[in-house]
C-alpha cells in the first residue's frame, strides 16, 4: 500500500516546550479558574455583602478580590509553563477617568488586564453575567454588561466621569484567527462623553491561541508569549474641540484602528 504524506501536517513545526505537559497544565488551569469563580461567588462575596452595607466599598472589595485572584491565576499559568508574558508600561494604567482600550486576540486578555489594574471597571459580554462561574464576580464587581443599549453607554460614561478606570475591548469579541481588529465606534462614543484620557494597550502574541471559537485543548505547538504594550495617552478633546460628537467619534475610531493596525503589523513575519 502506498504511504501518503499529508503536506499540511508535514509543513507544521514540531511540538515544542513540553507540549504534553502544557496540555495537562492548561486543563488544570481552566479547572482552577472555574473553581476560583465558584469560591468567589459562594465564599467571598456573601460575607462582603453581609458585613459591609456601603455599596461602593463592597464594589471595591469585590474588585480587589478579583484583582488578587487573577494575579494568582496568571502566576499559575507562568509557573506551570503554559505561557510567558511581558507587561510594558503597566504603571501608567489605573488613573481616574482613564479608559483603557485594547485589542482582543485571546480568551486571557481580560484576565491579564484586570489582574494588573486594581479596582478597574470593565465592559463585559452580557452572557458572562449569567454564567455559573463568572456571574458572581461580574455582578458583585458591578462590571458593565454590553447589551449595546443607551443605558449601557450612559453608565459607562458616568463611571468615567466619576473617576473610575474603565477597560474596553472595542471589537466586542475576540479577533478571529487570521483577521485584523475591527473596532466598533461605541468605545469612542463613550470616551467622548466621559474619559479624561484614552490609553491604548496593544496585545502581541508570538502564536495565536484561545481565539474565537477555538477550544481550550487546541494548544499551540510552542509556548504562548504575550506582550502587553501601553501606548501614549489620547485626549478626546483633540477631536471634540473641532468636530461634533458623531464625526469626532468616527475620526477617533479611525485613529485608534490605524494605530493598532500599524503596531500589530510588527508581529508579521518579514517578507509577508
Amino acid at each position: 500500500m502506498e504511504n501518503r504524506i499529508d503536506p499540511v501536517a508535514e509543513s507544521l513545526p514540531p511540538r515544542q516546550d513540553a507540549w504534553l505537559l502544557r496540555l495537562f497544565a492548561t486543563a488544570f488551569a481552566f479547572a482552577a479558574f472555574g473553581v476560583g469563580g465558584l469560591l468567589l461567588r459562594l465564599a467571598v462575596f456573601p460575607p462582603q455583602r453581609l458585613f459591609c452595607a456601603d455599596l461602593s466599598r463592597r464594589q471595591q472589595r469585590a474588585r480587589g478580590a478579583i484583582f488578587w485572584t487573577f494575579g494568582v491565576f496568571i502566576r499559575l499559568l507562568v509557573r506551570t509553563g503554559v505561557l510567558t508574558f511581558e507587561f510594558r508600561g503597566a504603571e501608567r494604567l489605573g488613573r481616574p477617568g482613564q479608559m483603557i482600550v485594547a485589542n482582543h486576540p485571546s480568551l486571557l486578555d481580560v484576565v491579564f488586564l484586570l489582574g494588573h489594574v486594581a479596582n478597574a471597571n470593565c465592559i463585559v459580554k452580557h452572557s458572562l453575567a449569567t454564567n455559573i462561574f463568572t456571574g458572581g464576580p461580574v455582578r458583585n464587581a458591578r462590571y458593565i454588561t454590553n447589551d449595546e443599549s443607551l443605558e449601557m453607554f450612559d453608565r459607562a460614561a458616568t463611571v468615567l466621569r466619576d473617576g473610575e478606570t474603565l477597560l474596553v475591548f472595542p471589537e466586542g469579541t475576540r479577533t478571529p484567527r487570521g483577521a485584523s481588529p475591527r473596532f466598533h465606534r461605541g468605545a469612542c462614543a463613550i470616551a467622548m462623553r466621559g474619559a479624561r484620557a484614552v490609553t491604548p494597550v496593544v496585545i502581541h502574541m508570538n502564536t495565536r491561541s484561545l481565539t474565537k471559537g477555538e477550544p481550550w485543548y487546541r494548544i499551540p505547538r510552542q509556548r504562548m508569549h504575550y506582550i502587553f504594550e501601553v501606548g501614549p495617552d489620547l485626549d478626546p478633546q483633540r477631536w471634540t474641540s473641532q468636530h461634533p460628537l458623531p464625526i469626532a467619534g468616527r475620526l477617533m475610531n479611525e485613529h485608534l484602528h490605524n494605530y493598532f493596525e500599524m503596531e500589530l503589523k510588527r508581529d508579521e513575519p518579514a517578507g509577508k
